[in-house]
């Protein structure tokens, strides 16, 4: 991980253009070869950002032909040639740290509990679904269940304890990278919770992801103590 605290500029050059003009900002550039950069706000969303794989290529300048404030410029480019050009004007603060690797997360207790139940009753999701297996590995992390429906097709399935728009996203990420694999694809989703935030409702069925709630009681075998009529 290398941290780079400067007054900078940013322009990404692509299909499209985008100019961030000269500011105190953050510059992330990770060990998978991913650069983004940060304002000290909008908590944890980058300004812009460059996936990996990517390149990085550091060159000096002379603004004005005056030897005395050379500019520092960054140009991270990826494989279809899209580019991030970082003009760096003063460099505030760098550092540099070895993280090493990263255990993954590690779900709450009734969130592992959810899944090790779905993946039991399988057929919760709709007639018909077989378990492929639970926590499949992808190079991005584990997608907690990928199964098959009715008519043979590969479904990732997300399971979160509360449903936000983070959960969604994760998925996405899933879904992207998984139906890059001819043999699975192609894959459909489902967003499986508890609670679902009507915000990530609204955003998984735009992307053709399904929702599911959970009953966790039912799972369990627990029958409901609400009044029924019969």
């Amino acid at each position: 991980m290398r941290l780079v605290i400067a007054h900078c500029s940013v322009d990404y050059v692509g299909r499209l253009s985008a100019h961030l003009p000269m500011a105190d900002r953050l510059i992330m550039i990770k060990a998978d070869g991913s650069v983004s950069i940060h304002a000290d706000d909008r908590a944890y969303k980058p300004l812009n950002w460059m996936t990996p794989p990517c390149t990085v290529k550091e060159m000096t300048l002379d603004e004005d032909g005056d030897q005395q404030t050379p500019l520092i410029l960054w140009v991270v480019e990826n494989p279809k040639g899209e580019q991030l050009r970082i003009t760096i004007q003063k460099l505030h603060h760098e550092l540099s740290w070895e993280l090493g690797e990263d255990p993954g997360l590690v779900k709450d207790g009734v969130e592992a509990h959810l899944q090790e139940l779905l993946a039991e009753h399988i057929d919760t999701l709709g007639e018909g679904y077989r378990l492929i297996r639970r926590e499949y590995p992808t190079a991005i992390g584990p997608v907690d269940i990928l199964c098959r429906d009715e008519t043979g097709a590969t479904v990732a399935v997300e399971i979160k304890r509360r449903g936000g728009i983070d959960g969604v996203e994760q998925l996405t990420r899933y879904l992207e990278l998984l139906n890059r694999d001819d043999v699975l694809a192609p894959v459909q989703g489902i967003f499986a919770a508890q609670q679902i935030k009507p915000q990530a409702r609204t955003l998984a069925e735009d992307r053709g992801i399904r929702c599911v709630t959970l009953d966790y009681d039912a799972l369990r075998g627990i029958e409901s103590d609400e009044l029924r009529l019969f």
